[in-house]
C-alpha cells in the first residue's frame, strides 16, 4: 500500500497544520466562503466517482446475495451497534463530539477504492467488492444520517433527518447520477486519465479537511484539548477494526463462503469511507466548531485499515502464490 509514502496521508497533516496556524480563510464567512466551496468540493468529488465508476463491473458482482448480506450488516447494523456501546462509555466522560464522532465512525459507509483495491490485490471476488462498496455508498445517504439522527436525538441533539438527506441526495447523489450519465462521453477519457482524476478528488478532500479544521480552531475547540483525546480517538478505532475484522472473517468461515468471498466480507465489512465521510460529515454538521474532533476517529481509522487491510492482503496473497507453486493464483470467472 505505501502507506506511508502516499501524499494524501501527508496532505491530512498538512492540512490540520495549516488549519492550526492560518484559520481564518477556511472558517465559516471567511475568504474561501466555505459555505459555498465545501458543497461544491462534495459534488465535484462524486461526479467524478460516477465517471470512473464502471456499471458492467458492478452488474457482475450481483449474485453472491449471502455474501452481500453479510457486508452491509456488518457496515450498517454490527458497526453501529459497537458505536453505541462505545457511545454508553463514552458519555460524560469523554468531549460530545468526540462521542458523536465515535459514532460517525461507525454509522459511515464503507470505501470503494481501497475495499477493490485490497481484494484485487489479496485475489479475492473483485466484482463481489465492486457491488458491495458502491451498494453501501448509495445506501449510506440514507442509513447514517438515519442512524445519526436516532443516537444524537436520545441524546438531546437534535438532527433534520429530512433535511439532511436531502442535501446529501442534492451534493452527493445526483453529482454521482450525473457522472453516470456522462460515462458514454466522458468514460474513456476518466479511465485514461484515472491518476489526475485521483489527485483532483483526493485534493478536494483535503481542502474539505482544512476548512473542517479551520472552525475548530477559531472556536477555540482544540485549546481544551491533550493528548488523552488522540489517545482515547485512536484507541477507540484500534478496537473497533479488531472486533470488526475478527468477526467478519469468524463468520464468513462459519458460513463456509470460500476464500474469494472471505476476503470481500473482511475488507468490505470492515472498511469505513474517508473520501465520502468528509464531505458527509461536511453537510450533515455544517460548521459546528467540534467538526474536527468529530472527524478525528475517521481520520485515524482511516490509514489504520490501509496499514492492517495491507499486511492482511500480501499473507492472503503470498498463500495462493504457494498453493499455486509460485506461479499466479488461478482464479474463477469474474475474479482477478
Amino acid at each position: 500500500m505505501k502507506l506511508f509514502k502516499d501524499w494524501f496521508l501527508i496532505g491530512m497533516v498538512l492540512a490540520v497544520l495549516l488549519a492550526s496556524w492560518w484559520p481564518e480563510p477556511g472558517a465559516h464567512g471567511g475568504a474561501l466562503h466555505p459555505e459555498l466551496l465545501n458543497k461544491l468540493g462534495v459534488a465535484l468529488i462524486f461526479l467524478l466517482h460516477g465517471l470512473t465508476l464502471s456499471f458492467a463491473a458492478l452488474k457482475a458482482g450481483t449474485l453472491r446475495l449471502k455474501l452481500h448480506l453479510i457486508v452491509q450488516l456488518s457496515t450498517f447494523l454490527a458497526f453501529p451497534m459497537l458505536g453505541l456501546a462505545l457511545v454508553a462509555l463514552s458519555t460524560g466522560r469523554v468531549e460530545p463530539a468526540l462521542v458523536t464522532g465515535v459514532f460517525f465512525l461507525c454509522a459511515l459507509p464503507s470505501t470503494v477504492s481501497s475495499s477493490v483495491a485490497l481484494t484485487a490485490a489479496a485475489r479475492g471476488n473483485v466484482p463481489a467488492a465492486v457491488f458491495n462498496a458502491t451498494l453501501s455508498s448509495l445506501l449510506g445517504v440514507v442509513l447514517t444520517p438515519l442512524w445519526l439522527g436516532l443516537v444524537l436525538g436520545a441524546h438531546g441533539r437534535a438532527l433534520p433527518v429530512a433535511k439532511v438527506v436531502l442535501d446529501l441526495c442534492l451534493w452527493l447523489l445526483l453529482p454521482l447520477l450525473a457522472g453516470q450519465l456522462l460515462r458514454p462521453w466522458f468514460g474513456a477519457f476518466a479511465t485514461r486519465h484515472k491518476a489526475r482524476i485521483s489527485i483532483v478528488d483526493r485534493g478536494t478532500i483535503l481542502l474539505l479537511v482544512y476548512t473542517s479544521f479551520c472552525d475548530s480552531v477559531v472556536g477555540g475547540v482544540w485549546s481544551k484539548q491533550g493528548f488523552g483525546t488522540l489517545l482515547y480517538a485512536g484507541g477507540v478505532a484500534a478496537a473497533v477494526l479488531a472486533t470488526v475484522l475478527a468477526g467478519t472473517a469468524q463468520l464468513s468461515r462459519v458460513l463456509g463462503f470460500p476464500l474469494e468471498d472471505r476476503i470481500v466480507a473482511v475488507f468490505c465489512g470492515s472498511k469505513k469511507t474517508l473520501a465520502a465521510g468528509v464531505p458527509m460529515a461536511r453537510l450533515i454538521f455544517g460548521a459546528d466548531p467540534g467538526l474536527s474532533l468529530i472527524l478525528l476517529p475517521l481520520m485515524i481509522y482511516h490509514p489504520l485499515q490501509l496499514v492492517v487491510g495491507g499486511w492482511l492482503a500480501g499473507n492472503w496473497a503470498a498463500r495462493a502464490t504457494e498453493a499455486s507453486g509460485g506461479r499466479p493464483a488461478q482464479t474463477q470467472p469474474g475474479v482477478r
